[in-house]
């Protein structure tokens, strides 16, 4: 069993590897109590991850294994640091004054958050407790274990949509978008607000017809506040080096402005409210 440590503030651009090497498989994690849970880092002061300040914790754990992805040292839970949700929510007293002063709160992030559905629904729990406004990033690949106890301790989804083709979707992700739309139409269902986001990759997720079929599935969905396009970039890809990963975005630029003023436009021209 992984021994407490302490959590670490610093950057989601930073590398951290091995930190809990007894840790069990993200796929085979069950823990119904969520006292202990593994995470990367915090971050304060973000004014991106939802509305007005936030500090957002990142999680480790996640079964997609995207082949853009900015942080696959949150893939697994060993190379996270075991910390205790009550050290978290102390930590994260520290700042709630300030984050109900600048219209903030905390938003959790990964990895995939819901590999950790207890230990994530302890920390939101105490947030609300707090007077935080409440925010999860995720791919909506494990929503069907989300309960409405769970919804409840959530004020905004970030949803990231990868794909509208399922080709394509498991070509970038390695799984099924199912379970993604899925959770996306539950979430509508209920009102839930939602922001989705949309990783723009050049020569992966870029083709006219693929961001068409995102658009016209967000559209109708009353509870999409916005739709974010995300530029891809490069600067996780010392981590997949550093990892020995085998990284297949080395000669992919960033989109261009043209390219992604046309993505943000089909959006627009689909009914979307897009930034």
């Amino acid at each position: 069993m992984s021994t407490p440590q302490a959590l670490e503030s610093g950057s989601r651009h930073d590398l951290r590897t091995g930190a809990s090497p007894d840790a069990p498989d993200e796929d085979k994690f069950k823990d119904e109590e969520g006292a202990f849970g593994y995470c990367h880092s915090y971050e304060t002061s973000s004014r991106y991850d939802g509305p007005g300040l936030r500090v957002v914790l990142f999680v480790s754990g996640c079964l997609l294994r995207c082949t853009y992805c900015h942080n696959p040292d949150t893939w697994h839970l060993k190379d996270g640091t075991y910390v205790s949700a009550e050290q978290v929510l102390r930590r994260l007293g520290d700042f709630a004054p300030s984050l109900r002063d600048l219209g903030g709160g905390l938003t959790i992030s990964g990895g995939e958050a819901m590999v950790q559905l207890a230990f994530v629904k302890r920390i939101f729990a105490g947030a609300k407790a707090m007077g935080l406004h409440t925010a999860i990033e995720t791919s909506g690949f494990l929503g069907d274990r989300a309960d409405d106890a769970f919804l409840n301790t959530i004020d905004l989804v970030l949803l990231d949509i990868k794909s509208s083709d399922p080709d394509t979707y498991r070509r970038v992700t390695g799984r099924d978008i199912a379970p993604t739309l899925r959770f996306a139409q539950r979430l509508a269902s209920i009102g839930k607000p939602v922001w989705v986001r949309f990783t723009l990759v050049p020569g992966a997720t870029d083709d006219p017809e693929n961001v068409a079929g995102i658009a016209r599935f967000v559209a109708p969905m009353k509870n999409v506040e916005w739709v974010e396009v995300q530029p891809f970039h490069q600067m996780g890809s010392f981590k997949w080096k550093a990892m020995g990963l085998d990284y297949k975005h080395h000669d992919t630029p960033p989109p261009s402005r043209e390219l992604v003023n046309r993505v943000i436009g089909q959006f627009r021209d689909a009914g979307c409210n897009a930034r």
